[in-house]
């Protein structure tokens, strides 16, 4: 499966989620049923997975963590915020360089349609 086929069926199910559950809750509460959506639709999913950083080949635990990877292939950045900064952006592009993934959603939960919140961020695609 593509990235692009992948970022289709990870849309699908945030705008899903965000009609069920609407905008305004914290991160976490939709972290949770997303991972859930996609698994339902036989997607592999891991969350918050630890992202060493390196630095003059040392490897360093800095405590940053992915909210969700799916398929081994797109990264998920969720926000709950009255409004993405160029800090958000530059954040999911880092991760997904360190990663090696080339696609990234940066999804922002925190708006009344969420096709409003939803930015695809490439690496290399």
């Amino acid at each position: 499966m593509t990235e692009n086929e992948i970022s289709y069926k990870i849309i699908g199910a945030a705008i899903e989620l965000h009609r069920e559950l609407g905008a305004g809750l914290l991160e976490s509460a939709y972290e949770n049923p997303l991972a859930y959506e996609l698994r339902e639709s036989g997607l592999f999913v891991e969350q918050q997975i630890p992202m060493p950083l390196i630095y003059k080949k040392i490897k360093m635990d800095c405590g940053y963590r992915l909210d969700l990877r799916v398929e081994n292939k797109v990264i998920i950045e969720i926000k709950s915020i009255e409004t993405v900064a160029p800090v958000h952006f530059a954040q999911t592009l880092t991760y997904l360089r360190l990663s090696g993934c080339k696609l990234g959603l940066l999804i922002n939960f925190n708006t009344i349609k969420l096709k409003d919140g939803i930015h695809r961020i490439v690496n290399n695609l």
